[in-house]
């Protein structure tokens, strides 16, 4: 019964913020309007995206540093895993973008 209530009290956590509601407090913040608020946001996410792919590395300063790696294809095989000997499928080489937290928001938290 314990890990029933664990997992109750996970999802009484409050909800994540939409892009909508992004927008909303950005024009209450700053005095401009929700759609210029929201124009601005999809921008910034185009913007991010195609830094991503070019440099591989995008800084929203006082936020967050987004990067993007190559992991390399593994062979299929038999590998050691917690004492049992287990029989993996191979994997092909993936791109793997990961984000950061600034260590200035780490501080505040």
């Amino acid at each position: 019964m314990a890990p029933m209530k664990a997992m109750k009290a996970v999802k009484a956590r409050a909800k994540t913020m939409t892009k909508g509601a992004l927008a909303e407090a950005l024009a209450t913040e700053t005095g401009l309007k929700k759609s210029e608020c929201n124009k601005v946001v999809e921008s910034l996410a185009k913007v991010a995206t195609t830094q991503v792919k070019s440099a591989g590395k995008f800084v929203l300063p006082g936020l967050c540093m987004i990067k993007s790696r190559q992991k390399a294809a593994t062979k299929a095989g038999k590998r050691m895993a917690f004492g049992k000997e287990i029989s993996c499928k191979a994997q092909p080489a993936k791109t793997i973008v990961k984000a950061f937290p600034v260590s200035a928001l780490k501080k505040s938290i």
